[in-house]
């Protein structure tokens, strides 16, 4: 069995808790998730199972969809809810609209992030958050992300809380929204937080496409686990596909490299497809322009 479990993480669970319930469920070990969530995160979390596993690098890399809320007026080490305070300051004034709505824009398109202290990024070989238990605040290298599109939602300026602002943002691997809503907080001139947040989108799919454990089970009791499972193909979708003919089928079931085509798909790597078989992911060969060779093989080998 294989396929693409695309999973609705509930709160209270790890990716890797997620992968190995998915694990027992579809009894194989040969299990992987497309990009990790935080454990108090809900939302689209596609699980590859069989061979889908071999295309978890190009699904996690794909752009993902949150809807956040961040709160004003204190910040924490975590960056979000769970953490100790470290900064205050009283929003004693409403914030306007469109002030906030200006200071949004401002963050779309290229930006650069400082992965906070309480994340899995390693410098010198050891992940941040090791650093962070043991009291330690190092440099941590930035890094460059994309904003595709960032839209306010609400304004919760109730004078009895702190105001809350919800806010969606399509946005590249590697993002942390955690520390975008730091870094809006602070161009608004507050010390700031993520409050809540949940991923509605992970490539091509979406809430509407995804699956709670429960109806997992179900499924699975009923002998319908291929309801919950969808193709290969879904995940790569981001991708473009070039055909090929019988001739040069022979040579991609048996992972062999081919000329570089006249027709050359607009993405590197791009889908290998022939009729509606999915086959392989090649690129552009990096040692030898003329050539595209093989990143993943789907089809098993074939004789003439």
């Amino acid at each position: 069995m294989e396929g693409i479990v695309p999973l609705w993480k509930p709160k209270g669970m790890t990716s890797h808790d997620c992968v190995v319930k998915i694990r027992k469920l579809f009894q194989t070990k040969k299990v992987g998730h497309t990009g990790t969530l935080d454990p108090e995160v809900e939302g689209v979390l596609p699980i590859c199972v069989g061979q889908a596993t071999k295309i978890v690098p190009f699904l996690t890399d794909t752009k993902k969809t949150y809807v956040a809320e961040m709160t004003l007026g204190y910040s924490t080490e975590t960056e979000d809810s769970h953490g100790q305070i470290v900064e205050k300051k009283e929003v004693s004034q409403p914030l306007e609209e469109m002030e906030i709505i200006s200071v949004l824009q401002q963050f779309q398109g290229k930006i650069t992030q400082v992965p906070p202290m309480y994340s899995a990024v390693k410098v010198n070989g050891k992940k941040l958050y090791e650093y962070a238990r043991e009291g330690k605040i190092i440099d941590r290298p930035e890094r460059m992300v994309y904003i595709d599109n960032i839209t306010l939602l609400s304004i919760n300026s109730d004078q009895t809380e702190a105001p809350r602002i919800s806010f969606k943002v399509t946005c590249s691997k590697g993002t942390y929204i955690r520390t975008l809503c730091v870094d809006i907080g602070r161009a608004l001139g507050f010390p700031a937080h993520m409050s809540q947040l949940i991923r509605t989108k992970t490539g091509s799919f979406e809430q509407k496409d995804c699956f709670t454990f429960e109806q997992i089970d179900n499924a699975i009791n009923n002998g319908l686990a291929d309801r919950v499972l969808a193709p290969l193909k879904k995940g790569v979708a981001h991708l473009d596909t070039y055909y090929i003919d019988t001739l040069d089928k022979y040579k991609v079931s048996n992972g062999q490299k081919l000329p570089l085509p006249d027709n050359l798909p607009k993405t590197n790597p791009f889908l290998v497809q022939y009729k509606e078989e999915l086959m392989a992911i090649y690129q552009i060969h990096p040692a030898n322009k003329n050539e595209i060779k093989p990143v993943r093989v789907f089809a098993r080998n074939e004789g003439r």
